[in-house]
């Protein structure tokens, strides 16, 4: 940009001394065409004795191949291959987190203003700059880009944050029943960091008077893709409850769901479902790949013994059932995704498992926990016993009639 002269301004002889909080040493590159204002740019570093590594480049297209590592990138607004606005647009189209300042002559000052409405971190005017105005500038530049990449994460972690409430609002649903002859405490906790939910889901519905169906799953993986999947089975599973579809049925299409929605092949889901027959005082389990619930009565905690099928969306197959009848009108079931039962006990590479769980269940008749607090005291215990908290996601559903125990 020789035309509007940056050099007709000499070097001053004694440039004040950069302020000492500003002593991280920063990378800059200066794409200017004019070997005198590249030179003078140069100086005025070197007499304020400022803490960068200058490089040069005499045009756009050989100043991207020199962005890596570059903290700020001071712009002529002149050059061979980029002029103007469009160039700084071209830039900044490159640049990623370097900051980028531009120069403008006196006359092109307005250049300078548009460009910091385009994304520019500041802007000089060539003539009226000294040493320690363009170290504060090249600084400040860099310090103001740095906080705008702060805001934008911070915008991003409250996206995620309301995108996680969204998802929670589908995976954490209340249960749609209007008996009282049984009560249902539901408990969810996130594995994931921010506190994101995961590819665990739970749900109860109620059909006609006696009847409740009831559902836990895990979709395998931890993302957002995951939970976002977890929503969708649990709606369907809702959906063809209500429709009536027949129990038999309702697992083999709700993998149909899962194979047509999952992001890859690989993608699984496992899936405890019961059919409570509250008339019959009985309920028939279906266990696709998943723990078998827990069931409290008389006293006794013992797994329900439950033939298990493979999991949803590996190799399509009808899930087996087994019907289960209560001994009386006092019982609790417990429901769970694996996240409960694999943390460490404690002993060794030893993982809970489900002996480990019945023996915590064990503890509650003895220290009278109550029903609704069951859930989070046996999460708490499981993460006692691990040493800290619980890799993966925990779901629970309780369902409990009479008096629990």
């Amino acid at each position: 940009m020789g035309g509007h002269g940056m050099t007709e301004r000499s070097v001053a002889p004694r440039a004040r001394p950069v302020d000492p909080v500003y002593q991280e040493r920063l990378r800059v590159l200066l794409v200017e065409d004019d070997e005198g204002d590249a030179f003078l740019v140069r100086e005025l570093l070197h007499e304020a004795d400022a803490p960068f590594d200058l490089r040069v480049a005499t045009s756009l297209r050989e100043a991207r191949g020199q962005l890596a590592g570059i903290h700020c990138v001071l712009l002529d607004l002149g050059l061979p291959d980029a002029e103007g606005i469009d160039g700084l647009r071209k830039l900044l189209a490159v640049a990623g987190s370097a900051a980028v300042c531009v120069l403008t002559g006196r006359s092109d000052e307005h250049l300078g203003v548009a460009s910091v409405a385009e994304g520019a971190q500041d802007y000089l005017v060539k003539g009226q700059v000294d040493g320690v105005l363009l170290t504060r500038s090249l600084r400040y530049a860099v310090e103001r880009k740095r906080a705008d990449e702060n805001a934008q994460r911070l915008r991003e972690v409250e996206l995620r944050q309301a995108e996680s409430a969204r998802l929670e609002r589908g995976l954490l649903p209340q249960p749609l029943m209007s008996t009282e002859r049984v009560a249902v405490h539901t408990f969810y906790r996130s594995g994931r960091a921010m506190g994101l939910l995961g590819g665990d889901f739970f749900d109860v519905v109620q059909v006609g008077a006696d009847k409740l169906h009831v559902i836990v799953g895990d979709v395998c993986g931890h993302g957002v893709d995951e939970a976002a999947l977890g929503v969708e089975l649990r709606v369907a599973w809702r959906a063809l409850v209500l429709a009536g579809v027949p129990d038999e049925q309702i697992l083999g299409s709700l993998e149909q769901v899962l194979m047509s929605e999952r992001r890859a092949r690989e993608v699984f889901a496992t899936v405890a479902s019961v059919v409570l027959d509250l008339a019959g005082n009985k309920a028939v389990f279906r266990l696709a790949g998943h723990p078998p619930p827990v069931l409290l009565q008389g006293g006794q905690v013992t797994p329900v013994e439950a033939r298990r099928g493979i999991v949803l969306g590996v190799r399509p197959k009808p899930t087996p059932a087994t019907e289960v009848p209560f001994s009386g009108d006092d019982w609790s079931l417990l429901m769970y995704t694996d996240g409960l039962i694999e943390g460490h006990t404690g002993h060794g590479n030893e993982r809970l498992d489900v002996s480990g769980l019945c023996g915590l269940l064990d503890e509650t008749a003895a220290r009278s926990v109550p029903l609704a607090a069951l859930p989070a005291w046996l999460v708490g215990r499981a993460e006692q016993a691990n040493g800290g908290p619980l890799a993966d996601d925990v779901a629970m559903l309780l369902i409990s009639r009479g008096h629990g125990r």
